[in-house]
């Protein structure tokens, strides 16, 4: 591969700004990873620059096109996308209509009903950071189908029913209602009430590609119970988005919590985020016999005793933790990085969270805790 006559840091760190100029979520954090891998590979080398940029300033497959224009028009040369984009899967509509064949309206549309409800099907376990524009907008709508169910908890009262377990105060009133005689037995059963739930979402820039679908989870879990579920944002910081999340409209509830977050797709300090959490929120009740679901890849920007000890803490006090990491549900993956490694002795349950299935899973994982 030819060298080109460049390699000043400061050409590349204005190469990155420029991305970040034309949209793209270049932070601070980003742009070191980059500089770091160009150096890594050779500044000189104009290909092993194009990947060090495309695998540190890209976070999904829209930010492709604009990155590979501006990488041309600041470095020169040809381009060098040697990746087809994945193309919007177009499912070819049944027409419905009576022909001389035979085929009557009514199988054209059953046919046109079945192949909808393919499209749908397959929508539903593709892996949301993949989508194309067109395929985002629909899962969106789809979100709409999503029905939570909050967990419950016994309550200390109880509440008279037909059989269960014997009443036998009420029993006895009655029979003394009844001058003595002998009457049909009371029984009872211990009432339940919500239990509390409390989203974690990791909104870092390693999250981006899904931070946008686990919102829209998470605002959908809300809506369900409001009363009895609070959301947070993780990144640098912890950020309660909760009154945010309670508007009836899902894009209206994004746009007010993501104006509310101040490190959207920045670095990620999840041991520190954690612990404000436990400190600020869950050690006063808030997470206190709750089901606490924590939205995260794993990575720690520190070291991982911090964020292992946080979530031990956590652990003490809530009735479940839950890790959902959009990378659990993958071929070929493990949970190797050292905060997963560190965290997971201390989690109830990891399961995936990569696509709508995966959430309605996760759905009915929390309803039963």
């Amino acid at each position: 591969m030819s060298a080109v006559p460049w390699s000043p840091p400061e050409m590349l760190l204005g190469f990155a700004r420029a991305l970040r100029t034309a949209g793209l979520p270049v932070t601070a954090d980003r742009e070191r990873a980059f500089l770091r891998a160009a150096a890594e590979v050779g500044a000189g080398n104009r290909a092993a620059v194009y990947w060090a940029g495309r695998c540190t300033l890209t976070a999904a497959p829209a930010d492709l096109g604009p990155y590979d224009q501006i990488f041309t028009s600041w470095f020169g040369g040809e381009s060098l996308d040697a990746v087809t984009h994945r193309e919007v899967p177009r499912v070819s509509t049944v027409q419905a209509a009576v022909t001389d064949g035979g085929t009557s309206a009514e199988d054209a549309t059953d046919q046109t009903l079945r192949a909808a409800a393919s499209e749908v099907e397959v929508l539903r376990r593709r892996d949301v950071a993949g989508l194309a524009p067109g395929e985002r907008a629909a899962l969106q709508r789809l979100f709409a189908t999503l029905r939570p169910c909050p967990p419950t908890r016994p309550a200390r009262r109880r509440t008279p029913t037909p059989a269960g377990e014997l009443d036998g105060r009420a029993s006895l009133r009655a029979q003394l209602r009844g001058l003595g005689e002998p009457t049909r037995l009371r029984h009872r059963r211990r009432r339940t009430r919500p239990r509390r739930v409390v989203l974690l979402v990791d909104v870092s820039g390693s999250m981006s590609a899904y931070s946008d679908a686990l919102l829209r989870l998470a605002h959908a879990v809300v809506r369900a119970a409001p009363r009895t579920t609070e959301a947070f944002t993780l990144g640098t910081r912890l950020t309660h988005v909760t009154r945010a999340l309670r508007q009836r409209d899902p894009d209206r509830a994004l746009l007010d919590a993501g104006a509310s977050v101040p490190d959207w797709s920045g670095g990620t300090r999840l041991g520190e985020t954690l612990g404000a959490f436990v400190d600020r929120w869950g050690r006063r009740g808030l997470a206190r016999q709750a089901v606490v679901v924590i939205f995260s890849d794993g990575w720690e920007r520190h070291g991982p005793e911090l964020l292992g000890e946080q979530v031990r803490r956590l652990h003490r006090i809530a009735h479940r933790v839950i890790w959902v990491n959009p990378h659990r549900g993958k071929a070929g993956y493990r949970p190797v990085q050292q905060g997963m490694v560190a965290a997971l002795p201390y989690v109830d349950e990891f399961v995936a969270g990569h696509s709508l299935a995966t959430f309605e899973d996760l759905l009915d994982l929390v309803a039963r805790a």
